[in-house]
């Protein structure tokens, strides 16, 4: 049986789940959150915890377990918690700044390139070379953090260009190479 799957998720105080066949809606202090579930999963809501029951051993079914969990855990933490992405610039030059909800990137290119966010996105900026991508929804964050790294992927040979926090850009030598 999963691992991942059998845990229970607590659900805090504050949030509300209600489970409609297949339709799970999450509200809490920061929010809504509503997701459409595998019609085979079974969620049982007790008083203050949740699990995740599936109807048979086969591949579907366990594939399914662990990430129908994982899935409702992420929206239950999204809605008291919420979740972030921090990036970084990397280059001469490079530098992001606010314009209203907007973020303007002027990374190397001839134009500042716009970002739009999404509704539930919010941007933060504390530096010039720093964004902050924040929303309650963990899979909108990644992505609207991983389109704002593809403006500029860092590149191997000087690591210029958007990052994540902590990223390890494996680095190439350059073209004359190493002489002894």
């Amino acid at each position: 049986m999963s691992r991942i799957g059998r845990k229970p998720i607590q659900v805090p105080g504050g949030v509300n789940i209600n489970l409609d066949n297949s339709l799970i809606t999450v509200k809490g202090p920061k929010g809504t959150l509503s997701r459409e579930l595998h019609k085979d999963m079974k969620v049982v809501l007790e008083e203050n915890s949740l699990t995740v029951e599936r109807p048979s051993d086969n591949k579907l079914h366990r594939s399914l377990h662990g990430t129908t969990r994982s899935l409702i855990a992420n929206m239950v933490n999204g809605v008291t918690e919420g979740f972030s992405k921090n990036l970084e610039l990397v280059g001469v030059g490079y530098r992001a700044s606010k314009s209203g909800e907007k973020v303007v990137l002027n990374v190397g290119y001839s134009h500042p390139v716009e970002i739009t966010p999404e509704s539930g996105i919010e941007f933060e900026l504390p530096s010039n070379t720093k964004i902050i991508v924040k929303g309650i929804d963990k899979e909108l964050v990644g992505a609207t953090a991983a389109k704002i790294r593809s403006v500029r992927e860092p590149e191997p040979y000087k690591g210029k260009g958007i990052k994540y926090e902590g990223e390890r850009i494996i680095r190439k030598e350059g073209k004359a190479g190493k002489k002894k």
